[in-house]
């Protein structure tokens, strides 16, 4: 059986474990070439340990591929810069970016330190942008528009859907689909697509979240369609030279289906002949936007709020 990946040079970020590790072992399996990084920090992004990384390094080469670790600060853009400057040293080129590192640090919105929104905010948003910037240069200065070069980011359903519990993880996170889609627009003349991934997986990450403030319909961690390898699937799929087809676009991975969802769009308009009286725009407003607005309403993250 053929392998998709053969020979394409892989940089996966947050590989040392859950959903990262996951990639990069099916990657491996399919003929990928890999840096892994990973800062070895908790789930809220504090402290760091080079093991995980090297681990799941050594892990692939003991299994017969090729694979070298780093254990630096994602959100540090030097970091990213030496990711890619590694892989080409290393491999002499460069393929595909998947980045995966993320934290968590939930609160409610009115309780949320800054020092806990800056932090998610940097590791996710400024942790994408690391390696995507000196990839997207490289890139850029290769001229190929038939490169099948691939940037693959990993959003979450707590953007898509409001996590009243993670207003900066939501923040950051839809923050990413936007970055999608700009890097998707600004770069597919160089042979480049991007995609964002939604995923459902129990992760250490998952694992801090409190009973009460999971998404309804959530399965015990121990249950096979929790598992992060159902995850790498789609993302080898994405990596591979088949998937030019799909640029700018969010995707979903949970259990064992995957999921396309839909880019904003215009589903109703109203305009006047001239400055709007207000009485009228309400009128109006309500008359064909109320419809649209209540159904779409996210009601899946509804709490009862105390009186």
């Amino acid at each position: 059986m053929s392998r998709t990946l053969d020979g394409r040079v892989v940089i996966v970020t947050g590989a040392g474990r859950g959903i990262g590790a996951s990639i990069s072992r099916l990657f491996a399996q399919q003929g990928a070439k890999l840096v892994v990084n990973d800062l070895g920090a908790g789930p809220d992004g504090t402290g760091g340990d080079d093991g995980p990384a090297r681990d799941i390094a050594d892990e692939i080469v003991r299994g017969g591929a090729e694979a070298v670790s780093d254990g630096g600060d994602i959100a540090d853009t030097a970091t990213g810069k030496r990711l890619v400057d590694l892989a080409l040293d290393t491999y002499g080129k460069l393929d595909v970016v998947v980045n995966v590192a993320g934290i968590l640090r939930d609160k409610m919105i009115f309780n949320l330190d800054d020092e806990d929104w800056d932090a998610v905010i940097r590791v996710h948003l400024r942790g994408h942008f690391s390696t995507i910037k000196p990839a997207a240069a490289y890139w850029r200065q290769q001229r190929n528009p038939d490169g099948h070069f691939r940037i693959i980011n990993f959003t979450s359903d707590s953007a898509l859907q409001g996590s009243p519990g993670q207003p900066n993880y939501a923040a950051a996170k839809m923050g990413i689909i936007g970055l999608t889609a700009s890097v998707a627009n600004a770069l597919g003349r160089y042979g480049v697509t991007a995609n964002a991934i939604a995923p459902g997986a129990a992760t250490r990450l998952t694992a801090t979240i409190p009973q009460e403030k999971r998404l309804s319909g959530d399965r015990p961690a121990e249950d096979d369609s929790r598992s992060p390898d159902n995850i790498a699937p789609l993302v080898s799929y994405l990596a591979s030279e088949a998937s030019d087809w799909i640029s700018g676009r969010t995707l979903g991975a949970a259990g064992y289906g995957v999921t396309l969802w839909n880019n904003p769009e215009v589903r109703a308009s109203i305009s006047s002949d001239g400055p709007w009286d207000l009485e009228d725009l309400g009128q109006q407003m309500e008359k064909e936007f109320r419809p649209l607005a209540e159904g779409l309403h996210p009601s899946i993250f509804m709490r009862q709020v105390p009186k």
